[in-house]
């Protein structure tokens, strides 16, 4: 799936995930869910309003991640990511131009239990 990054002023980046993806990806009610950020893996809480017309992501990590790769929108411009499901409340969030064409057949990538 694409998301955007998200801005809410003075830097506080994070990931607008889009109402599609929301009722596509996450099962209502789930609490929290596990990011792959390349090496590192963070487990972020999602709010009840994430299903409620506000599917986005905030995390300090997330931020920092984010911003260390510069993939921060500034101004107007977001930034699209893949974030491609990895198992069960499991997503690896990469670079569109580093995504996997969704024609390629590759194993599932798993998260640690």
């Amino acid at each position: 799936m694409v998301v955007k990054t998200h801005s809410k002023g003075h830097g506080v980046t994070g990931l607008h995930v889009g109402t599609q993806n929301v009722r596509r990806y996450f099962p209502k009610g789930t609490q929290n869910i596990e990011l792959q950020l390349g090496h590192l893996r963070i487990q972020c809480g999602l709010k009840p309003d994430f299903w409620n017309g506000q599917p986005e992501i905030h995390d300090p990590r997330l931020c920092a991640w984010l911003e260390s790769k510069n993939l921060h929108g500034t101004g107007n411009r977001t930034v699209p990511l893949a974030m491609i499901p990895a198992g069960d409340n499991c997503f690896q969030l990469e670079p569109i131009s580093l995504a996997i064409s969704p024609r390629t057949k590759l194993p599932p990538r798993v998260c640690a239990a």
